[in-house]
């Protein structure tokens, strides 16, 4: 059964149905793919959001998981270069071994700096960097994991004037990384895997 609505604090951020967001940013790790199967497909091709996404994948073999997320997701999925811009409608997705940030001008940037987290790419990473890029028009998604990557960045993002979903523990494969984020108070709502797919598909736009 899932978690109902849980904001951990009150007054900061203007309601869901009242907001227009220029870009999505989702962080996930072990068990999170699957959720990322559930919430891309419920996207339409009409989606004029950029999505931005980090996942723990291994840093020395090629990844196949923006081919993977493609085949059932009606906007394009890519893996970035450096410079590119974070196009809305378009599914952005952090090549193994590179930390992916956005600078302040919505272009992407990669980085082999060192490991946050002991990750590379870091969900704090990017995190961090969209709420400084998009401020109150980001909206941040942690998914299930093993480790508390992204709890952090999910505390910046709030602070920036963003808004925080955090996969219901109850429903994750790993609740570490969730409940990390729930316990420091990073979170806005907490919601099942079907309940942001939801959501997400009626996102308003700023553009």
């Amino acid at each position: 059964m899932s978690t109902p609505h849980r904001p951990s604090h009150q007054g900061s951020a203007a309601p869901m149905d009242a907001r227009a967001f220029e870009a999505v940013a989702i962080g996930a790790s072990a068990g999170g793919i699957e959720v990322l199967n559930v919430l891309l497909p419920a996207l339409p091709a009409s989606f004029r959001v950029a999505v931005l996404i980090v996942t723990h994948v291994p840093p020395d073999s090629p990844s196949c998981l923006a081919e993977m997320l493609a085949y059932r997701c009606a906007l394009p999925v890519v893996e970035p270069d450096a410079g590119e811009p974070a196009l809305p409608g378009r599914v952005h997705v952090a090549p193994p071994a590179y930390h992916m940030l956005v600078d302040d001008g919505g272009t992407i940037a990669l980085s082999i700096d060192s490991t946050v987290r002991y990750s590379r790419p870091s969900i704090d990473v990017l995190f961090e960097s969209a709420a400084h890029a998009y401020g109150e028009r980001l909206l941040g998604i942690l998914l299930s994991g093993a480790n508390d990557d992204g709890a952090h960045g999910l505390e910046v993002i709030r602070a920036m004037g963003g808004l925080a979903w955090v996969q219901d523990p109850l429903t994750a494969t790993c609740a570490t990384m969730p409940r990390a984020a729930i316990q420091r108070g990073a979170a806005d709502e907490v919601l099942s895997p079907t309940q942001m797919a939801r959501r997400l598909a009626g996102l308003q736009a700023t553009h």
